[in-house]
């Protein structure tokens, strides 16, 4: 008699760690969240905090009107890390915080709370993001110049390595390079290099025995994207894991293999989410996935993916289940983790990993010849224009197929999409809320020991001593997010990033003929060049889109004010006046666009400029985009519209009808 035994059984492989990216509105939704999800198989927290966090803001400055709780939850103190945390062992949890510039202050909330509830430090496993290079380039978080962002960076490697030797304290991330337009090489050559200068940056600093160096390259790890495009992906991620090796032994003298192995988690491509048909996205999602844990060789360590309908708002919680469920079939219901790598050996694969490796060393050579990643930030960024206007301008002619939106575009109603209860929306009550709580922690703390403890972070923030002890000391006395923010922008002021949007970039002059034309005509009406502001207002700073209408605005003609990310409505309204602007756009992707809107369009009237029309773009649901036009919003754009050419002829027309009415009025 034969047959199987458990001994001819393949030796399955652990799953990835499964992560939902989350958190929204209060620390308690968002508790309530995490602890769902966590018992529904997911098994590591991603935290996404929301733009007055990421920015080093309290709730109730005035920055963060309109902002709080929305793409994130709201920490503006231990309390709220507490709440945020509540009937969560930390020290059996792996935690990843998507959080830059504050990541020492968010990281010293973590570990205060960690000692309140008496876990060891060395017990802690997580992740900082904590990469400020990309936010210069491609997030827009940012908060300090270059060098003092550095020297933050510098002090939580230098005192994780010390006290909390697992975790991960810095979390080179490549994924918004993808997302702001960077090809493969690119996302490989410049994630690489910012590695290098946080490492070099540790290493001059002498803080760190040479004998445990090793350890610190080990401890970086990398957040990565991965597109639709997966057997490019696949490539990428293996040509990540040899040049990672390679740098790790020749430039750092890694010998121990273990040491110098490329970890990474990941998040699909976002990019590539569509607003028409959206459940396609599952699909995108799934093949996106399929890129990061196909080849064990390079296989992700933690795997969080975007709902199907992120192209359209916030997703609800069973839309997130969705996404959890694709992880946990493909890891336990197939044979994926049962084989050793399957593109071993493969010629197809290896020649285009060969490839991809060979134009990273190339653009790494080029960024080292320059002086290393903050040096050459300038020319990463307007590298990243020219490449994203050259991806737009292929979707536009239909070289690249979006089905759905370029293509294949007839479609069935959808029962998935459901209207207004389509999506999770954040209430304007949760900001005023959050903020009563932060008024009235403040009034219950020792402001004594509040005082005591900010006089003691100014002088380590002056004096070049470590952040770590004097901001977790903060967090324990009460310090706020936005009072440790305060002090650090006193001591090392603040940085406003390049644009980029004046990037050599190439141009189809064939389909630009029309609409140049256009412009010339309507602007020999005005008597003076069409003047086009484009504004960024909140704490946003996911720029892509108001980089390339700003890019293609002055391609065809106009004459364009963009100052970059995080201008108040006052600052835009300000920009208009100055340039006798006919016509201001605002970019809005955080879901704040109503007050924003409303804000813009009052200051406007209040500057005598009614008259001025206002065009909005950003993720919109269909619901709100009445509300702005009530609101004094002339045209409403979102990401179904992909043509750059017709918004453009869509605002000309705007500006030529608005000019002949003024006229008739006149």
């Amino acid at each position: 008699m034969s047959g199987n035994t458990d001994s001819d059984k393949p030796v399955r492989d652990k799953p990835w760690m499964f992560r939902t990216y989350a958190g929204h509105s209060t620390a308690k939704a968002s508790n309530e969240l995490y602890r769902k999800n966590l018992s529904k198989g997911q098994t590591g927290l991603s935290i996404a905090f929301d733009l007055p966090t990421q920015t080093g803001y309290d709730s109730d400055s005035p920055l963060a009107r309109g902002e709080v709780g929305k793409v994130g939850v709201p920490v503006s103190h231990l309390g709220d890390m507490r709440t945020l945390l509540d009937g969560i062992p930390l020290g059996e949890m792996n935690t990843s915080m998507t959080i830059n510039a504050p990541a020492a202050w968010l990281l010293s909330l973590y570990i205060s709370l960690a000692d309140e509830q008496g876990t060891d430090r060395t017990k802690l496993t997580g992740t900082t993001q904590n990469d400020i290079i990309k936010e210069y380039l491609s997030r827009g978080t940012y908060v300090f110049p270059p060098d003092p962002s550095l020297r933050l960076i510098k002090d939580v490697i230098v005192f994780t390595n010390q006290e909390v030797p697992k975790w991960n304290p810095t979390n080179v991330c490549s994924y918004h390079l993808q997302e702001a337009g960077a090809t493969p090489a690119q996302e490989l050559a410049f994630a690489l290099a910012t590695a290098q200068a946080v490492l070099d940056r540790v290493k001059e600093s002498g803080e760190v025995p040479e004998e445990r160096f090793p350890k610190v390259v080990a401890a970086i790890s990398f957040f990565v994207n991965a597109g639709v495009r997966f057997i490019t992906e696949i490539s990428k991620m293996r040509a990540f894991v040899d040049l990672w090796d390679e740098i790790a032994l020749n430039r750092y003298g890694v010998e121990e293999p273990k040491l110098r192995r490329f970890r990474y988690g990941v998040q699909v491509n976002s990019l590539g989410l569509t607003e028409p048909q959206p459940e396609n996205n599952v699909y995108r999602i799934l093949l996106s996935m399929l890129a990061v844990t196909l080849s064990k060789k390079a296989r992700a360590r933690a795997v969080q993916l975007p709902a199907w309908n992120e192209a359209l708002g916030l997703p609800r919680p069973w839309d997130q289940q969705w996404s959890l469920r694709l992880q946990q079939i493909v890891a336990y219901e197939t044979d994926l983790l049962e084989y050793q790598d399957i593109f071993d050996g493969s010629e197809v694969i290896d020649r285009k990993v060969e490839e991809l490796k060979e134009q990273a060393r190339a653009e790494l050579a080029k960024i080292d010849a320059m002086g290393g990643a903050v040096a050459s930030i300038d020319y990463m960024k307007e590298a990243l224009i020219a490449s994203n206007a050259l991806r737009i301008a292929d979707i536009e002619r239909g070289d690249q197929v979006l089905v759905g939106v370029n293509r294949y575009t007839e479609t069935e109603p959808s029962p998935l999409d459901s209207g207004v209860e389509g999506i999770l929306t954040v209430p304007e009550s949760v900001e005023l809320e959050q903020v009563a709580a932060l008024q009235a922690w403040r009034q219950n703390r020792d402001n004594a020991a509040v005082n005591k403890a900010l006089t003691e972070l100014k002088e380590a923030a002056s004096e070049g001593r470590n952040i770590m002890p004097p901001s977790i000391e903060a967090a324990k006395a009460g310090v706020t997010t936005g009072e440790w923010g305060a002090v650090l922008r006193e001591v090392f002021g603040e940085y406003r990033a390049p644009t980029g949007i004046g990037a050599a970039h190439v141009v189809d002059e064939a389909r630009m003929a029309e609409i140049r034309d256009l412009v010339s005509e309507v602007s020999g009406k005005l008597g003076r060049t069409l003047t086009f502001v484009v504004g960024k207002p909140g704490l946003d700073g996911h720029s892509n889109g108001a980089e390339q209408i700003a890019v293609r605005a002055d391609d065809v003609g106009m004459k364009v004010v963009y100052d970059g990310i995080r201008l108040t409505p006052a600052e835009i309204v300000a920009q208009a006046k100055e340039s006798k602007a006919h016509v201001v756009g605002l970019s809005i992707l955080s879901g704040s666009h109503v007050s924003l809107v409303r804000d813009v369009v009052q200051k406007l009237r209040e500057a005598g400029m009614s008259d001025v029309p206002v065009v909005v773009g950003g993720i919109i649901p269909q619901e709100d985009v009445n509300i702005l036009k009530q609101c004094g919003a002339s045209a409403v754009y979102t990401p179904k519209d992909f043509q750059l050419n017709e918004i453009m002829t869509g605002i000309v027309n705007l500006v030529d009808q608005n000019a002949d009415a003024l006229a008739k009025a006149g």
